[in-house]
């Protein structure tokens, strides 16, 4: 049984209804007005579909005659190759100039509204500074910076030109930005003066020389102040304070590039755990079809909603937010730690105050405020709230009850799955279908999502790899520095050649929506079964003693072994009972496969900063390997405690 479904008003004003009536005439429909005709249709006619995107969501630009070519080739396949638009212009279409377009908050240290007129002066000045600075099209702009107006304003001041933007956190170490920064070759260099962190002031000055004095290509730095009104440019060469650039270019006019559909708009990264961070380049036309679509069809947001996603611009959900602005939405940015406040509900304490429309997060998140006790729907006002995201990791079966239980109960949960590979989603929400427990509801429009098994076969319920068997428009372009394509081949088509493999661990349900177990390359294989680690966290995790756990498979004798850390509260420690009642739950409520051979009690566990648990940075440590690029956790200090542990001692060597 379900446990929502829209009812008839909210189904009928869904924006994805008015764009499957505008297709109507062309018979689209198989045999049901429904989301899975829809779907299906858009995969059997893949080039009329995204054609009728470009048309209903009023892109701004030429589309040309062709859709796609080498509609066989993936990688190859070339969408809308006569087309020339500027992503820039599409997000700012006219609207009211006094419109609120961007709410900010940075932790309960800053505020700031800005207008739609107001950001449109503020990025056209940017882009004429840029323009003085030499700026073409294809030069990078790198911004070392938090999640605040600047970022937005930059990413239109560089995408108004054709400038390719690439963004990194502030929290980031140097080392991390340069394995970023330093294999692109900016031109330009944004970097954020501090930020605030569970209360605290950062200062980023040493790091802002280090990194500028280590990239050789920078030609000029913009400063931003947000922790102080005026910091120093001591020891920063061709820096100038970013208020000092706006003052110089004001008045200036708004021009934009119109360039080809796959012209690169941004340089994204892999995060970089077991290798150099992969530069993932995506274009300007493909990245705003896919979010247009993601955002007005499957997540039915509307000109005047209020959109909030927590991320960082280091996430690929800033990218994603970002292209609210294209569906008129006002964009709420907050910048900082995501518990802060007395009782840790600084974001619910945004969302009501602000009446959010859409509110984004993560599994962690949910699962964080569950643990403490929070109930928003006794806490705060979300009446305005009618949809819920969650990404970052498996959303579990127990977070999808909290929602409805003390969150609210007729809001629409759409757990969303995909990736900075795509810049977008492969499986997420649609305001049509039921949601049912533990399940995302759907594969996206036009994303021909599949469970393969390790025959290369398609299953349903059953667990396999996810994988695309179409190309879509959000494909990347390219990697930098990846002249013949070999390691974008690599990452993606090496398994199945002309085959989109993702990495994920998943289940096709019988309501065809979609389960994701984990990461492939973490998935568990005790005598050679392969188990998702989701599927232990989903149990483990409801014990009330734990506050979070990691799983890995250790080479051990000869085979594999389930080694189990469990984070605890401080009220609890993990003694014989606790570890016995672990081992009996996900016996009883999985399988005897499930079951670890050893349980162990770590003070806490890393995360990517993004929020995923970094099973395989574990998994290195624990067999005496190197984990590189550190810098992109949050916490690589939690690391250590992983290394030479007793109790993981091989007695067979």
């Amino acid at each position: 049984m379900p446990i929502w479904k829209p009812d008839f008003d909210r189904q009928n004003n869904a924006i994805l209804t008015r764009f499957a009536r505008s297709i109507e005439a062309t018979k689209p429909f198989a045999e049901s007005f429904d989301y899975d005709g829809l779907y299906c249709w858009s995969l059997a006619s893949s080039p009329q579909f995204w054609s009728a995107i470009w048309d209903f969501c009023g892109v701004i630009g030429e589309k040309g005659e062709r859709i796609l070519i080498d509609a066989d080739k993936m990688p190859g396949a070339r969408w809308f190759p006569d087309a020339r638009l500027n992503f820039a212009e599409n997000l700012l279409r006219p609207r009211p100039a006094e419109t609120e377009a961007i709410v900010f908050r940075g932790e309960d240290k800053v505020e700031r509204r800005l207008s739609f007129g107001e950001i449109v002066a503020e990025a056209a000045a940017l882009a004429a500074y840029f323009r003085a600075q030499g700026v073409a099209p294809g030069d990078r702009i790198a911004a070392y910076i938090h999640n605040g107006p600047e970022a937005i304003i930059g990413m239109l001041a560089a995408a108004s030109l054709g400038a390719v933007w690439s963004s990194c956190a502030p929290e980031f170490g140097v080392q991390s930005v340069l394995d970023r920064f330093g294999q692109i070759a900016p031109r330009i260099l944004i970097a954020v003066n501090g930020y605030f962190y569970k209360g605290k002031t950062l200062d980023r000055a040493d790091n802002i020389r280090e990194i500028a004095g280590k990239l050789p290509s920078v030609q000029k730095i913009l400063l931003v102040p947000y922790t102080s009104a005026s910091p120093s440019l001591d020891g920063l060469a061709d820096a100038q304070l970013w208020p000092q650039a706006i003052v110089a270019h004001e008045g200036a006019a708004l021009r934009y590039e119109r360039l080809p559909f796959d012209h690169p708009l941004y340089i994204m990264f892999s995060s970089g755990t077991t290798g150099a961070p992969k530069c993932i380049v995506h274009g300007a036309g493909g990245t705003l079809l896919q979010h247009l679509k993601e955002h007005r069809l499957q997540s039915d947001i509307k000109p005047g909603d209020r959109f909030f996603y927590a991320t960082s611009t280091g996430w690929m959900m800033w990218n994603w937010l970002a292209s609210g602005l294209a569906s008129e939405a006002t964009l709420l940015l907050y910048d900082g730690f995501f518990n802060a406040g007395e009782d840790g509900a600084i974001l619910l304490d945004f969302a009501a105050e602000e009446k959010a429309t859409f509110f984004g997060t993560s599994a962690g998140y949910l699962k964080q405020i569950e643990k403490q006790g929070l109930k928003p729907r006794e806490s705060h006002d979300l009446s305005a709230v009618r949809s819920i995201a969650s990404t970052g990791s498996p959303l579990l079966p127990d977070s999808f009850d909290y929602v409805y239980r003390d969150f609210k109960e007729d809001v629409q949960l759409a757990s969303i799955s995909g990736g900075t590979d795509i810049v977008s989603c492969f499986v997420g929400g649609n305001p049509w279908s039921p949601v049912y427990r533990g399940e995302i509801q759907c594969a996206g429009l036009g994303m021909a999502v599949q469970v393969w098994d390790e025959e290369g076969k398609r299953v349903t319920g059953h667990e396999g790899e996810l994988v695309c068997t179409q190309p879509f428009p959000s494909m990347p372009i390219y990697f930098w520095n990846d002249a013949d394509g070999e390691k974008y081949r690599k990452a993606y088509f090496s398994e199945h050649p002309g085959i989109w493999r993702h990495g994920d661990f998943a289940t096709e349900t019988e309501h065809k929506g979609f389960l994701i177990h984990g990461r492939s390359d973490a998935t568990l294989n005790p005598q050679g079964v392969r188990i998702g680690t989701a599927d232990i966290y989903n149990i483990v995790e409801r014990l009330p003693e734990i506050l979070e756990s990691l799983a890995i498979d250790q080479e051990w004798e000869g085979t594999t072994r389930i080694v189990l850390f469990v984070k605890t509260r401080e009220s609890a420690e993990l003694d014989d009972a606790l570890a016995a009642r672990i081992k009996r739950e996900l016996f009883e409520k999985a399988s005897p496969r499930h079951v670890p051979s050893v349980i162990i009690a770590a003070p806490d566990l890393p995360h990517t900063r993004s929020g995923k648990l970094v099973e395989l940075a574990v998994k290195e440590i624990v067999h005496g390997r190197p984990v590189k690029n550190v810098g992109a956790l949050s916490n690589p200090e939690s690391l250590a405690f992983f290394a030479n542990l007793p109790q993981l001692a091989d007695k067979g060597r």
